[in-house]
C-alpha cells in the first residue's frame, strides 16, 4: 500500500506540480483516508520520496557486500550500481520524479536531508575501509568520501533530468561524476 500512494503522490506532482498537490488530493486518488496517510508518511515530500527513503539502508549493504581488494572510492561507486539500475528502470518517470526533485526548493531541501542521513548510515564501513575511527569527526577523509560521492550523484541525477543529452544512461553521467574527482 505503501508502494502504491507512493506512485500515485508522484504521479499526482507530475500531474499538477508539487504545489498544487495536496495531500487530500493524494488520499482521494488513493481512497484512503487522512489518518492513513499519515500512518505511511509524515508528509507530502516523503510521499514522494517513499520508495527511496530506504534506500540508504540498501546503499549501505551493497558498501558492505564490496571486495575489501576495492579502494574506499571504487567500493562506493560500484555500492551505488544497484540504485542506479533501479532509476534506469523506469527511465522517462523517474527522470521526471528527479527533475520536479531537483527544481523544487521544499523538495530538494527534503532529498538533502535524506542525503545527510545516508552520509551517516555510510561514515562506518567507510571509515573501516579507510582505517579510521567513525567517531573521530576530526579526521575529514571520511566525510570528504562519502560527501563527494553523495554530490557526484546529485551532480549526475540533476545533469540527467535536463535532458541536454537524450539517452545517456545515468550510471555514465555518475561515472563522468565520479572520474572527475578521483
Amino acid at each position: 500500500m505503501r508502494a502504491e500512494v507512493a506512485a500515485i503522490a508522484g504521479d499526482l506532482m507530475l500531474e499538477r506540480g508539487y504545489e498544487r498537490t495536496t495531500v487530500e488530493d493524494i488520499c482521494a486518488a488513493a481512497e484512503i483516508s487522512r489518518s492513513t496517510f499519515f500512518r505511511y508518511f509524515p508528509s507530502k515530500e516523503d510521499a514522494l520520496f517513499g520508495l527511496t527513503l530506504d534506500a540508504g539502508e540498501d546503499l549501505r549493504e551493497a558498501l558492505v557486500a564490496r571486495p575489501d581488494s576495492e579502494t574506499p572510492w571504487t567500493a562506493m561507486r560500484r555500492a551505488l550500481d544497484p540504485l542506479i539500475e533501479k532509476y534506469e528502470a523506469d527511465d522517462e518517470r523517474v527522470r521526471l520524479l528527479t527533475r520536479l526533485v531537483v527544481t523544487t526548493p521544499a523538495l530538494l531541501a527534503r532529498h538533502q536531508e535524506k542525503n545527510a542521513r545516508w552520509h551517516e548510515l555510510l561514515r562506518a564501513e567507510v571509515s573501516r575501509r579507510l582505517g579510521a575511527d567513525p567517531d573521530d569527526r576530526a579526521d575529514p577523509r571520511v566525510d570528504a568520501l562519502v560527501g563527494a560521492s553523495l554530490a557526484c550523484v546529485h551532480a549526475a541525477l540533476t545533469a540527467w533530468t535536463t535532458g541536454e543529452r537524450p539517452g545517456v544512461k545515468l550510471s555514465v553521467i555518475l561515472d563522468r561524476a565520479m572520474d572527475a574527482i578521483a
